[in-house]
């Protein structure tokens, strides 16, 4: 009997983000798991300028030579948004402009890219474009779900809890600042948040004591961002789930992340070892399996499939459970959140990665059901 063929996955990390570092650290963590007995495994490398990048060297390593800042061994390359040659080219310099060269052939894309040009619909067109299965939400999911004033509006027109906010655009920023700080003073006291609406990692985001802070907060997140999210704080502990599947997710035990500082913050995520995850929780059981029910909820709402990672905001004061937002390309190195809650919840990381080509692979052929074509009748055959 012949041996099965591998599985060709395509691994794309890096990007066009102010999440690049992170998505490096992601990708290291996925490559390890998966197994090279079943996966034949292309590494994708997009740099902070949006260059896709390949090795042609046998043992060449995109993902080292990015972390290095060394580029010399790699090649460019692009994936085209054609069926029939869905597949990663390398991009050949000539004297008439550049010629493409067959690279790798794919069978599913497995994105590791957090944040704008990754994980906000932008790949995922492409994919779709292409008709290639990838692992993660489509067009829709990554969409909403990066958005957090969108999503908020989705939210709370599925009755799903959220904190007050409002919306500024840099525009508006530029035009009347003064108009904006009003707006946001009247939806709710002192502290505020201020967030890039299109972004993750906690980038951007500021806690606002003042005006003074406001104004500060405000143009830091403008300048990752045209949409600014504006946020009434609360003292809240922040619990989160991870999210496996695509029509029929399930939710993992709830953790806690108890940050060192007043919220967590991109350092405290990815380099101050001082904050805690808890895992399981420590809450009642009643406001855990309140949280699992939501995240689910939130989770089919946006369309979401594959993988996500709800966090939650659980006010001290009150016991009110907030959703605070969705992460459909969660933080995925080996000590993040989303695999710990799976890995405590019964499935290890090897495993889980294993799923979510899985679920890639379903989604793709629940897709392929989809009739691309219409061919109405005439009058004269319809008689």
């Amino acid at each position: 009997m012949a041996d099965t063929p591998k599985l060709r996955v395509g691994v794309i990390f890096g990007g066009r983000s102010g999440e690049h570092a992170v998505s490096l650290m992601s990708a290291r963590s996925v490559l390890a798991a998966l197994n090279p007995e079943k996966y034949a495994v292309t590494q994708i490398g997009i740099t902070r300028a949006g260059g896709w990048l390949v090795s042609t060297a046998p043992e060449g390593d995109v993902l080292e030579a990015m972390l290095d800042g060394n580029f010399a061994g790699l090649a460019q390359a692009a994936l085209l948004p054609d069926p029939a040659q869905a597949d990663l080219y390398v991009i050949k310099p000539s004297e008439t402009g550049a010629l493409l060269s067959l690279f790798a052939r794919l069978d599913v894309v497995f994105p590791v890219l957090h944040g704008t040009f990754g994980e906000d619909g932008s790949l995922q067109g492409l994919l779709e474009l292409a008709d290639l299965a990838y692992v993660g939400s489509g067009v829709l999911g990554s969409a909403l779900a990066m958005d957090k004033a969108a999503f908020k509006d989705v939210m709370r027109a599925n009755g799903i809890p959220v904190l007050e906010s409002v919306l500024a655009l840099r525009s508006e920023l530029h035009a009347d600042i003064q108009s904006v700080i009003s707006r946001a003073e009247a939806m709710a006291a002192y502290p505020l948040f201020t967030k890039p609406a299109n972004l993750g990692s906690s980038v951007g985001i500021t806690k606002c004591r003042s005006r003074g802070d406001l104004l500060e907060g405000l143009m830091e997140a403008a300048s990752y961002d045209r949409r600014i999210l504006i946020e009434r704080g609360i003292s809240g502990r922040e619990i989160e789930v991870s999210v496996l599947g695509n029509d029929d997710p399930q939710a993992s035990i709830a953790g806690e992340v108890v940050p060192f500082g007043d919220f967590y913050t991109y350092e405290s995520k990815y380099h101050d070892d001082r904050s805690e995850l808890l895992i399981p929780a420590p809450i009642p059981a009643e406001v855990a399996e309140r949280a699992r029910e939501l995240a689910v909820r939130a989770y089919k709402a946006i369309d979401g499939a594959g993988l996500a990672r709800a966090d939650f905001l659980l006010d001290k004061a009150t016991g009110d459970l907030y959703l605070n937002e969705i992460n459909t390309i969660p933080g995925f190195t080996r000590i993040s959140m989303y695999p710990k809650l799976w890995e405590a919840s019964g499935i290890t990381y090897p495993v889980l990665c294993d799923r979510l080509v899985e679920l890639a692979l379903q989604r793709k052929a629940d897709r392929d059901q989809t009739v691309r074509e219409y061919h109405p009748q005439t009058e004269l055959e319809r008689t």
